[in-house]
């Protein structure tokens, strides 16, 4: 990652998306928020420019190929190149046995979680070969490396999720550009609280409890920070991770070990 660069973050209104921008921030880069909410974007966007950098805001939905064309067009308008495109945004699904979900919500969620990342990927390839160089990262999950009951439209995804940016690092590796996935454990926030709370009510159990089962899983006994996947991001779009590509990074406080 040169400073002066141009980062294209979806989802990077809130939560570990906005702890992504801010990361890629500090060192020198550009951002383009891709957010379907206005005021968090807006949010966003200052704390980016606090670091000195310039922040470029689109609303967006991941499920419009018009709307993601759209953005690269204008991200490649306002700051003529894009370096690196961090898939970050996606929704949890719903939280049910497989014979409960409701088609539209296997719908919803493959369309944010997987054909998002695919659009946003075929869009700003393009730019990225032409420079011969680029850095794309895809927020997975350690779901995408084992079974996740009651989940099965999420697990779905990032499992497909893991296969698409290790095919994607094959095609694209001859121009210089590097796919790499991050597989974060349950991160600690709004989203993972609703997601325990789901699953607490579909379990009949309390939502200590099920947090508490979370944070067993891991060796260190807690869950993930939103700072630490950014802090990976930021090194994975670095010149120090020049020869990493095609990889799963767990960031899970031990919760998954391969």
């Amino acid at each position: 990652m040169v400073s002066g660069s141009t980062a294209i973050v979806t989802g990077g209104g809130r939560g570990i998306g906005r702890a992504i921008c801010r990361a890629l921030a500090a060192e020198g880069t550009n951002v383009v928020i891709a957010d379907i909410d206005a005021e968090e974007m807006a949010e966003t966007a200052e704390l980016v420019e606090a670091e000195g950098v310039r922040a470029h805001t689109i609303q967006t939905d991941l499920r419009s190929f018009e709307d993601v064309e759209s953005t690269v067009d204008e991200a490649l308008a306002e700051f003529e190149t894009i370096e690196i495109l961090v898939n970050n945004a996606g929704i949890a699904g719903p939280t049910a046995e497989c014979e409960s979900v409701d088609p539209d919500d296997w719908d919803q969620t493959l369309a944010v979680n997987l054909r998002g990342p695919f659009y946003m990927c075929r869009q700003v390839l393009p730019a990225m070969k032409e420079q011969s160089y680029g850095r794309i990262v895809n927020i997975a999950s350690v779901t995408g490396k084992r079974p996740l009951t009651q989940r099965l439209p999420y697990a779905t995804t990032k499992m497909g999720l893991i296969g698409f940016t290790r095919t994607l690092s094959a095609e694209v590796g001859k121009h210089d550009i590097n796919v790499n996935a991050i597989c974060p454990g349950s991160v600690d926030g709004p989203r993972i609280k609703r997601v325990f709370e789901a699953k607490a009510e579909a379990s009949g159990r309390t939502y200590e409890a099920v947090r508490g089962d979370a944070e067993a899983e891991s060796p260190r006994n807690e869950l993930v920070q939103k700072e630490d996947i950014a802090g990976v991001v930021a090194f994975l779009c670095s010149e120090d991770a020049n020869r990493i590509t095609g990889q799963d990074i767990n960031v899970s406080a031990g919760k998954v070990m391969y």
